[in-house]
């Protein structure tokens, strides 16, 4: 359940950045820039820290060739469901979903790994306080 909820946090902070709808930040933040300039400061600001805190989590739990694995793991089951024809690359929205998922997958992994790695392992990470 943890995992879920690490990935699904991760898929609201990017989809809330972009998405191919209307309702996202970078399109309002477009059209309303000169008149709530303020407000698209702050929001901009509120997803940033949501951006560093899961950054910098997946770099010190998987670092970047552990990020780069993933998103190798995550293209080649996207390649596998193109063969098999589950899955058609035309639809430009359908594929920023899927970017987005995959994305998403892994800022939830190098969230999540820490937890994983110890439950397997038991042993902590250096950074770990005894909960």
């Amino acid at each position: 359940m943890g995992f879920l909820l690490r990935w699904l946090f991760a898929f609201l902070l990017l989809s809330a950045t972009f998405n191919p709808t209307e309702w996202n930040y970078v399109k309002w933040a477009q059209a309303n820039f000169s008149d709530q300039l303020p407000l698209a400061v702050l929001l901009g600001l509120l997803l940033l820290v949501g951006y560093i805190i899961y950054l910098r989590a997946t770099l010190r739990s998987i670092g970047t060739f552990g990020m780069i694995l993933v998103i190798a793991v995550v293209a080649a089951l996207l390649w596998v469901l193109y063969d098999w024809g589950w899955l058609t690359l035309e639809d430009t929205t359908q594929n920023t979903w899927i970017g987005l998922v995959a994305l998403s997958v892994v800022l939830g992994i190098g969230l999540s790994w820490s937890h994983v790695r110890r439950k397997l392992s038991g042993q902590a990470d250096m950074d770990d306080v005894d909960e």
